[in-house]
């Protein structure tokens, strides 16, 4: 009888353990494929999500996907994921606004380039040069005494005139360089002097007529165009 009684009772422990030992692998055996299948579905929907807003961001769509989806303990670490993939999408529209290039007004480009050049032209000063009136009867004299009638200062332009033909030509009516530059104002060609008058090639006074009339037009005056000599080597 006690050896019986001993056999029914493991029997009836046996009994009352299997069936709560079944509940729990039945349990595991839909908790792992319901979290799996929660996952599949969360990247589904946010492949869809994507494919019908190409314009969105992949974290937004995301998002959007996994509040579709029914909030419970297999998805605790997903829903965690979608809040660190908003807080990324926020820093990185922020990123993209702050990178955006500043663009350059044309009209201010303009102005600053023209601002620079009216500083440029009033900072250029042009050297004047003393000198006294020349000896009458002489070829300087005819020169000293046409200035006027070209709107030229005698008292400031005079000397850079004297200058520059000296260094050109000496004052000399015929002198003639190998370029085939020729008279006091070492035209070239020489024959460049008939506009002012038929005799350029022997009187000093159709020469220096013709050059006064070449240094306005080209250098403004006499001292414009002995400053670019000294510059330059030629005028």
């Amino acid at each position: 009888m006690p050896a019986s009684t001993d056999t029914t009772n493991e029997s009836r422990t046996s009994a009352s353990r299997s069936p709560s030992s079944q509940r729990k692998r039945r349990r595991r055996g839909i908790v792992l494929p319901a979290f799996f299948v929660a996952v599949i579905l969360v990247a589904g929907v946010a492949t869809a999500a994507k494919v019908m807003s190409p314009n969105g961001s992949g974290a937004n769509s995301l998002a959007l996907a996994i509040d579709s989806l029914p909030q419970s303990g297999s998805v605790a670490l997903i829903v965690q994921e979608r809040k660190n993939l908003i807080v990324m999408n926020a820093a990185a529209q922020t990123l993209t606004v702050a990178a955006k290039p500043a663009m350059a007004n044309p009209s201010q480009v303009i102005a600053s380039q023209s601002a620079a050049a009216n500083s440029s032209s009033s900072s250029t000063s042009v050297t004047t040069v003393a000198a006294q009136p020349p000896d009458p009867g002489t070829a300087q004299s005819i020169g000293y005494n046409m200035l006027p009638s070209f709107g030229f200062s005698q008292s400031t332009q005079w000397g850079c005139l004297l200058n520059l033909w000296n260094r050109e030509s000496g004052w000399v009516y015929d002198a003639e360089n190998a370029s085939g530059a020729y008279g006091i104002p070492q035209a070239l060609p020489g024959s460049k002097m008939a506009s002012a008058g038929a005799d350029w090639q022997t009187n000093p006074a159709t020469q220096i007529k013709w050059g006064l009339g070449y240094i306005s037009q080209i250098y403004g005056t006499p001292c414009g165009a002995w400053n670019f000599e000294l510059a330059n080597g030629y005028y």
